[in-house]
């Protein structure tokens, strides 16, 4: 019993079981059905150990996170990664944003945003009397800066749009002034032309040209969101079944198992599958949102906030490109999409959460005055 007591207290069923559904669904969608998925059969054994890490960790005491030698250290180790990947990495359609161990294939910056996530709660977590001062927009700024810019150099622009996304969803959560975001913003509307010039390649010119103008170069640039509309359209109120979606079983619909799952999804299960998915989602995010709330300090409630912001923003993005409202960049859907480095980042960020809800504000009030000492 004592057992049994303790498993239900450390582990947020709420929290889990949607994004574990959620996972199921991805799995039910990438299946064949009538032969040996590749896709189905791997992304399962990532679920599995994307599972046993999200429960080790709920377990564990994270109080050891708010030191700053920790944060830091996993930073600079993934920092070094990104790195590495400009002379090591594997390339993949003109990308080089994983590396090849031949078995499976590993890629730094999915958790680069959950490590980017950490260092932020943990830096305005020590400064949230002093925010208003501007260096610590730029100090924060640096920190996203730097893996965002070896990220670009991969290239992979939805990669870094996350980065930026978090970067800025923290510095408005930790109540920055108006004044210094307004001067935020016009340095990244200057940032995103120096890109445009600078840094973005033809193809990523190409995605962007095509979501303003989608049907001008539909056998080129624009086949892929083409493609992904029509799908999602086709699924109309109930679907056409698991496993009878043309789109993506035919191949029209190409990368049917990461960047368009959601459209796959949509085409098998109709618009009343995309609503449970959309319900199952925001029960993850009011959950993340309502956990951090209760944080025992300020690193915990920060954490919390940049996690439901990391979630919503892949979220966002993936569904925006699939329906053609956003270009077509790459990203995954939360829990859904096929690759093991994003799932066992997003069960590791969740896994955290669950850790800190056994030092939440209702049960250990004290704690909101004892920050670990050391600044990031």
């Amino acid at each position: 019993m004592w057992r049994l007591s303790r498993l239900s207290r450390q582990i947020d069923w709420v929290l889990l079981l949607p994004a574990v559904i959620m996972a199921a669904a991805g799995l039910v969608t990438m299946n064949s059905f009538v032969a040996p998925s590749y896709f189905f059969s791997r992304q399962l054994i990532w679920l599995a150990l994307a599972l046993i890490t999200c429960l080790g960790l709920s377990f564990t005491d994270p109080r050891f996170l708010r030191r700053s030698g920790i944060v830091v250290l996993v930073y600079t180790i993934l920092f070094v990664f990104l790195a590495a990947l400009l002379l090591f990495g594997h390339a993949i359609k003109g990308a080089k944003g994983w590396f090849s161990l031949g078995f499976f294939s590993f890629q730094p910056a999915d958790f680069m945003k959950l490590s980017l996530i950490l260092i932020l709660a943990k830096y305005f977590s020590r400064r949230h009397i002093e925010i208003a001062h501007f260096q610590h927009i730029f100090v924060s700024g640096l920190y996203a800066l730097l893996p965002l810019v070896l990220i670009l150099f991969q290239p992979d622009f939805g990669s870094a749009v996350i980065i930026f996304i978090i970067w800025l969803g923290m510095i408005m959560a930790s109540g920055v002034s108006k004044r210094h975001l307004l001067l935020v913003a016009g340095v990244a509307l200057l940032a995103l032309g120096v890109l445009w010039f600078a840094v973005f390649t033809g193809n990523q010119k190409d995605r962007i040209i095509s979501f303003v103008h989608p049907l001008a170069d539909i056998q080129g640039a624009g086949y892929n969101a083409f493609q992904s509309t029509i799908a999602v359209g086709s699924g109309q109120l109930m679907g056409k079944g698991v496993g009878f979606g043309t789109q993506s079983r035919l191949r029209f619909l190409p990368e049917y198992q990461t960047d368009f799952i959601f459209a796959a999804f949509a085409e098998e299960w109709g618009f009343i599958g995309v609503i449970i998915l959309f319900v199952l989602f925001g029960i993850i995010i009011w959950r993340i949102i309502r956990t951090a709330m209760l944080g025992a300090t300020n690193f915990e409630a920060l954490f919390g906030v940049g996690l439901a912001i990391f979630f919503m923003s892949h979220f966002v993005v993936n569904v925006g490109m699939n329906i053609g409202l956003l270009p077509v960049t790459g990203l995954t859907l939360p829990f859904t999409s096929y690759g093991g480095s994003h799932l066992l980042t997003e069960f590791i960020g969740l896994g955290i959460l669950m850790g800190m809800r056994q030092y939440s504000r209702a049960s250990h009030r004290d704690d909101i005055h004892n920050e670990f000492l050391g600044g990031v």
